[in-house]
This record gives structure tokens, sequence and C-alpha cells, in this order.
């Protein structure tokens, strides 16, 4: 018993220290681009490299005076959370539908909104710019909301319905016995049970429409462009502006990461429960 015991001691301590080298291998860019928001112009390609320096918050400050940061923030917030709201009002319901449906092919259906999710999305730009230009919406918050609720709902259908079929019949069954209507079921009785669910649908799909970058820049006008649009200012006709790109992306990882660590119990829930 003694060999074995050993043997999984360094089974362990190998896994783990492989994880660990992939976690600084991916953290390593984040802490770079993390780092240069506070270093000095001149720091940011000394060489040979150093992590000893004087950390300034010139670069926030130059941010600042280029660019209407409330204006970019509001933008990304009202986008990010209209889409995902517009998302899980359309996909819950339609997951819900198709789990207590008991067509056979209800699985199929499901997989098939998700195949939407897989489409390029520069194959669908033309399209939803040329869709979005003949209703009138080109330009406002309100194209990048629907376009992101599009792509982003079919993903809550097939995350929902997981879930919903994971939960037994027999509950919703006792409280129509109750005298509960179909909706009052759901609203009181299924929704609560599948809130890891939720959670994690709609942060995703918050996520998603953060950080999306190439709907944002060809739909909106400079009054609603976002911060991810704001983040190609780095880019000049000769060289990038390391230390404006690390302080933009310094504000538009912050609130994300913040929310993903306070939502972070129901998150992994609800990614490792429901699915089949």
């Amino acid at each position: 018993m003694r060999p074995l015991g050993r043997a999984s001691s360094v089974s362990l301590a190998l896994q783990r220290g492989t994880l660990a080298c992939a976690l600084l291998l991916f953290l390593l860019p984040v802490a770079w681009l993390f780092s240069t928001a506070y270093k000095p112009a001149r720091d940011v390609f000394s060489h040979p490299p150093t992590l000893a320096f004087t950390p300034t918050l010139d670069n926030f400050r130059t941010i600042a005076g280029y660019f209407d940061l409330l204006q970019l923030l509001r933008s990304s917030l009202t986008i990010a959370v209209g889409s995902t709201a517009l998302a899980l009002i359309l996909g819950v319901p339609a997951g819900y539908a198709l789990a207590r449906s008991g067509w056979r092919w209800a699985p199929a259906l499901v997989y098939l909104f998700l195949g939407v999710r897989m489409v390029p999305p520069v194959a669908t730009l033309i399209p939803f710019y040329v869709l979005m230009r003949d209703v009138g919406l080109l330009g406002t918050v309100w194209a990048v909301i629907l376009v992101h609720a599009t792509l982003s709902v079919s993903f809550v259908v097939w995350m929902m319905f997981a879930y919903f079929r994971s939960l037994p019949r027999e509950l919703e069954e006792a409280a129509l016995v109750d005298g509960c209507t179909p909706l009052g079921a759901l609203l009181r009785i299924v929704l609560p049970l599948v809130r890891p669910g939720l959670v994690a649908s709609a942060l995703l799909c918050l996520m998603l429409s953060w950080n999306d970058f190439l709907y944002a820049a060809f739909l909106t006008r400079s009054d609603t462009k976002t911060l991810s649009v704001a983040l190609l200012s780095a880019y000049g006709t000769k060289d990038i502006t390391w230390s404006t790109m690390g302080a933009l992306a310094h504000l538009s990882t912050l609130p994300i990461l913040l929310l993903a660590l306070l939502l972070n119990r129901y998150f992994v829930q609800g990614l490792t429960r429901g699915v089949h």
C-alpha cells in the first residue's frame, strides 16, 4: 500500500505542477498588459526588461483626456446588459418549452440552435449591417444589442434545455395540484431551482457581448462605440501605443473580472450541473 500511496502523491504533484505551468503561461500576457498600464512610457520596452519600475497613473490620465470614458462605459454596459436580458427573456422560455414538449426531435433542434453560434461572425457581418441600415438602427446601441441577443439566445436555449430536462416533472405537477398555473409553477418552482444555470448563461452572454469587437466596430458610431472599439485607437500608423492599450484594457477587463469573482460559485455550479 505504501508504494501506491507514494505513486498517488507523485501523480497529484505532477497534475498540480502542470496546472500551475499552464496557468502561468496564460496569465503572463495578462500580467504584462496590466503592468504596462502603470509603467512610464520609457519603461515599457526597457532593455534589458526589468520588473522594477515606479508605478504611475499618467496613462490613465492620458486616456481620460483622449476619450469620454463614461460614455464608453455606458455604451458597453448598455449593450452587454441589454443583449443579455433579451437573450434570457427569449431563450429561457424556449428552452423550457422544448424540454417539456416530449418531442423526440427536441434535442436535435436545440443543437441546431447552438449551430447558429458556430457561424463565423465575419460571415454574418454584412447581412446584419444591411439589415440594421434598412430598419434605421445603424449607429445605435440597439443594433448591437439585437445582434448580440440573436447570437446568444441559441446558447441560452441549449443551456437551459439541459437544466429544465434534468428537473423531475413531479415538482411542477405537485404545484399544479396545489393550485398554481403553469406560468406560476415555472416562476415559483422551476426557475429558483435552475438559478445556477441562469447565472452561468447570463454571465457567459455578458462576457461574449462585452468582449465583442467586430459588430460593435461596424454597427456603432463615435458617440455609441464601446471600450473594445476604443482599444483600436492604440494602433497608430507607425507603432502601437502600448501604454494606452494597457490602460484601456485594464478598464475593460476589470468590470467583468469583478463580476465573475462575485458570481463564481453560481457560475461553477451552472457549468458542472444540468448539461448531459
